[in-house]
């Protein structure tokens, strides 16, 4: 794939248009709009297709994967509330778009990936990028167990259920962001780890992502 890193006038004025867009649907975070506002989509689509990259629509990337759509990354990332330093693992690598966001908001990100072709493809795009998170090639559904526990974990498919592993590995007080449902459509879910065994569960609006595909999940 042929990357453009050119980010001059028209992209910037195409990401404040985005992000006045997302005001409008809702998202409220500063820290998040403003990163949207930072990091450069574009980066992650072919030169061919730069028209799509600050269009509030998914995108295809290869291996039946999608870049997702910037609506969707601002709602998961805000129900997220990261902050400055937390530990964040990031369930579904992809383009490595949601990646980015989180690190502009001084996460210290974890991020797997189950595509190798993607994998390889974003761990030289982001650090092109001057973005270095801890990349992990395998099954996500599993977590990352060596390195938890976690304050935040986002996960970027849908899943059939909440893999009871991915609790284990949420830090008392920590988030989980996880769409819930079949293939076709999911429910965002948020749930707090308010004890050892006590957990709250939120359910919010539907969406679509692709699978989540591993042990622990499809």
């Amino acid at each position: 794939m042929a990357y453009k890193f050119i980010d001059n006038y028209r992209e910037k004025g195409a990401r404040k248009l985005l992000v006045k867009l997302l005001e409008k649907r809702g998202i409220e975070d500063k820290n998040v709009l403003r990163a949207i506002g930072k990091v450069p989509r574009h980066f992650f689509f072919d030169e061919t297709f730069w028209i799509k990259a600050y269009q509030d629509i998914a995108f295809p990337i290869g291996d039946g994967q999608t870049i997702s759509q910037p609506y969707t990354v601002a709602y998961q990332t805000e129900l997220l509330h990261v902050k400055k330093g937390d530990k964040v693992l990031e369930i579904g690598t992809g383009s490595g778009y949601q990646t980015c966001i989180l690190l502009e908001l001084g996460a210290e990100v974890y991020t797997i990936e189950r595509q190798k072709s993607l994998y390889d493809r974003v761990i030289q795009v982001l650090p092109h990028m001057g973005y270095r998170p801890f990349f992990f090639y395998g099954d996500g559904s599993k977590g990352i167990e060596e390195h938890a526990p976690y304050d935040k974990i986002i996960v970027t498919a849908g899943a059939p259920m909440v893999p009871e592993i991915m609790l284990k590995q949420l830090k008392i007080g920590g988030i989980l962001v996880i769409p819930v449902g079949d293939e076709k459509q999911q429910k965002m879910v948020t749930i707090l780890r308010v004890g050892e065994d006590d957990f709250d569960r939120i359910e919010l609006d539907t969406f679509r992502f692709v699978p989540l595909v591993g042990d622990e999940a499809w």
